[in-house]
């Protein structure tokens, strides 16, 4: 098959297999603050967002606090520039409450509304590109239900916590099974606990990928892709490949580890080389093109996909979208 052929799968079954691909694969992500709480709105602008610039991948985007509702946080857009809501009421605030939080179900509540919205957006898309819902980590889910005492919690009521840890890892997967047969063809897997800023990683083995795997595992021979999203600085990137994802996404721009070190550190699709910080939102079409150019020259344009290091601004000019998939475009694999 001639290359400018490929389909979306194609080239990203390609590109994740180390293969040769027509061009480089690419996809951006933002934030929709102001209706993302409404299922037939968000999946409609997800679909216009992947109608409008045909990327390769669509991540799914809920609002972030979507997996700590249900246990009673409340959360507000306060106008962040990413797009992202704030949690203004946490659901736990004493360790006694972990042991405690209730069994959900995918179909109700707030999970029942994102697996609604991610049903839509399945059923417009057609199967025509890989979709990928947006899943948190457990920890990640406990640290935005309970803020920063979560890690007082784990160090001084282990027990408790992790009584509570496996009741959201629970959930979280039974609403990552319950979006791949409403539509979705993987996860889009976020930790945002996976930093040395934040535990050893003895710690981050016992309370973050000890359950992070129950739901890959649980999850394995439905999905296919599995993107590992590692949020922050100075993330435990030696612990990837435990995870069995075959991609992985990191701020890889604003980190000591850059795209070719991690080559030989995992060998999975390589997601990234944007800075969605500064370069992508902020800086000049030319300077959007040359980081493109140089992620790419980084790995030979094999096992990459252009991506941001995490979520983009909301304010950002459609003009540096489009300098992005220009940029792409320009480059034979």
């Amino acid at each position: 098959m001639p290359a400018s052929q490929m389909t979306h799968w194609e080239r990203v079954t390609a590109a994740v297999a180390g293969q040769a691909v027509d061009r480089v694969p690419v996809s951006l992500w933002h934030h929709f603050p102001e209706i993302d709480l409404d299922p037939v709105r968000l999946a409609e602008a997800c679909v216009h967002w992947q109608q409008t610039h045909d990327f390769d991948l669509v991540k799914f985007m809920p609002a972030g606090t979507y997996s700590v509702e249900d246990w009673g946080a409340t959360s507000a857009y306060l106008g962040v520039p990413n797009g992202t809501r704030t949690v203004i009421t946490h659901g736990v605030t004493n360790a006694e409450q972990w042991p405690r939080l209730a069994r959900l179900s995918p179909h109700q509540g707030r999970l029942g509304q994102e697996l609604k919205a991610l049903s839509l957006a399945a059923v417009a898309l057609k199967d025509d590109v890989p979709l990928l819902q947006t899943v948190f980590s457990p920890l990640t889910t406990a640290l935005k239900l309970a803020g920063d005492r979560v890690f007082a919690d784990l160090r001084r009521h282990a027990d408790l916590f992790e009584a509570g840890l496996a009741i959201i890892a629970e959930a979280t997967l039974g609403f990552a099974r319950a979006c791949l047969r409403a539509g979705a063809h993987g996860l889009f897997f976020a930790t945002q606990c996976a930093s040395y800023r934040m535990l050893s990683e003895a710690e981050h083995r016992r309370f973050g990928l000890a359950y992070d795997r129950l739901v890959l595992d649980g999850v394995r021979d439905e999905a296919a892709f599995t993107l590992l999203h590692l949020h922050g600085n100075d993330v435990m990137f030696d612990q990837v490949p435990e995870y069995k994802a075959n991609m992985v996404n990191w701020h890889d721009r604003r980190s000591e580890l850059d795209l070719a070190g991690a080559m030989s550190r995992f060998d999975g699709l390589l997601v990234g080389g944007v800075n969605e910080a500064t370069t992508l939102p902020q800086g000049s079409v030319e300077a959007i093109r040359n980081e493109v150019r140089n992620a790419i020259a980084q790995t030979g344009g094999r096992r990459l996909m252009i991506a941001p290091g995490c979520v983009v601004p909301i304010a950002t000019p459609e003009a540096h979208y489009r300098a992005v998939i220009d940029a792409v475009n320009e480059m034979p694999g």
